[in-house]
């Protein structure tokens, strides 16, 4: 089946799409945006955190048929041109980034949290995070990206 829909502001089609085909394998391997990640296939570490008109989804976790006809934003589509979003910013400055392959999770997720409460607490991070999984780091520099980012937006 072909999926319309339009991905980071562009309106883009997938071709041979099967019926039990996750949206996440559909933007990685048909549309070509490799961000997010496919790690536990499960909804469990949200490495493959999109929106999906503008609500963070487990990509891995929705089919991509579901996508039809709707907006989907990836780790991608944060950035402005050549300019990073201020979140990308600040996890690049705080050395918030390892592997990489939790990060672009992590960076929807506190996105996300900006968006919707533009100074929160520390608590009120880590319940936003608490979907987001690491293996590299004590977390602590993520932390302190999410309070860099928030500080920046602040401005």
């Amino acid at each position: 089946m072909r999926i319309e829909l339009t991905v980071n502001g562009t309106r883009r089609e997938a071709d041979d799409v099967w019926e039990g085909e996750s949206l996440l394998y559909a933007l990685r391997e048909r549309l070509g945006l490799p961000g997010s990640k496919n790690a536990c296939e499960q909804g469990e570490c949200g490495s493959c955190t999109v929106y999906l008109d503008g609500t963070p989804v487990c990509s891995c976790l929705v089919a991509a048929g579901q996508a039809q006809g709707r907006e989907v934003t990836t780790v991608e589509g944060l950035r402005d041109g050549d300019d990073l979003d201020p979140v990308q910013q600040a996890f690049v400055e705080k050395g918030a980034v390892q592997c990489g392959f939790c990060t672009p999770g992590f960076l929807m997720s506190t996105k996300d949290l900006l968006d919707r409460n533009p100074t929160p607490s520390d608590p009120e991070i880590r319940e936003a995070l608490a979907g987001n999984l690491c293996r590299c780091t004590g977390y602590e520099k993520i932390l302190d990206a999410v309070r860099a980012a928030a500080a920046e937006r602040a401005r």
